[in-house]
């Protein structure tokens, strides 16, 4: 079964491509053009300056002029961490790209629960109709699981590669039933570990971008998994895993080999 269906994020309700596409490695506009023709509309800009790139708001703008804002899915990620700055620079991102709203107001990189003015904000802008949903980003795979039991986060962002993979037992088993949240996999490639030759185990060959998207969305609980391109031929490259689809028990056997190498010491239990 290949990747190209379109599937639901989790509660949002919102119809989305497997693979999402990030705006901080700068892939040209052609790029992200490319992958949108291909389904891939689940789309992060930044709200603050660094990650604005220019080139995603370039994207951003042509596929507006083309009249398939119904078709994307904007996430606007926010590191302020202050529900006024969190606001004033969300709105200043929306009107750089000419937008009213943003499908998802992201919260990111909290390590524990979002103080109760950060989540009355974010709830205060989707009333006033900034955003549709709440997601939030982070590290900590104990958090997800806990902020899901209060029902104020629609979607999250948890890292997962054939590397990291605590949130197998930590977290997506308690993000699925009736009214499962939204769940994006990112840092597929562990930072590029796991495509670095010089990482590999004695006698392993790298595993392509690609293979290492098709490893976070082999599973159950992953509705999308985050891309980054720098190039045309990258992004080029990374939509193959659309087509190729899950991995087989061979591939997922080899990933997870050379995963436990990377990793570089032993698990916990």
């Amino acid at each position: 079964m290949a990747f190209n269906e379109a599937v639901t994020l989790g509660r949002t309700g919102l119809k989305v491509g497997r693979l999402g596409i990030a705006s901080g490695y700068w892939a040209p506009p052609e790029a992200i053009e490319m992958a949108f023709e291909r389904g891939c509309n689940y789309i992060t800009w930044g709200s603050f300056i660094r990650g604005r790139s220019p080139h995603m708001a370039e994207a951003i703008r042509r596929i507006l002029a083309n009249g398939q804002r119904d078709k994307m899915v904007l996430a606007m990620f926010s590191y302020a961490h202050q529900p006024f700055l969190t606001e004033k620079l969300f709105v200043r991102g929306l009107r750089k790209v000419g937008l009213d709203y943003a499908d998802v107001l992201m919260l990111g990189f909290f390590s524990r629960r979002p103080s109760q003015r950060i989540i009355d904000g974010a709830l205060r802008m989707k009333e006033q109709g900034l955003v549709r949903y709440v997601g939030l980003s982070g590290h900590n795979r104990k958090l997800f699981p806990e902020l899901r039991h209060e029902g104020t986060i629609d979607l999250f962002h948890v890292r997962y590669n054939a590397v990291n993979r605590g949130a197998e037992t930590e977290t997506f088993p308690h993000l699925l039933g009736e009214g499962r949240p939204g769940v994006v996999a990112f840092t597929a490639t562990a930072w590029g570990k796991l495509v670095n030759p010089a990482k590999m185990p004695p006698g392993e060959t790298a595993p392509t971008a690609a293979d290492c998207y098709r490893f976070a969305l082999s599973h159950p609980a992953v509705d999308v998994c985050m891309v980054g391109a720098r190039t045309l031929d990258e992004m080029r490259q990374n939509l193959t895993a659309l087509d190729r689809g899950p991995l087989d028990g061979v591939e997922m056997a080899r990933l997870r080999r050379i995963g436990d190498h990377v990793y570089g010491r032993p698990r916990a239990v």
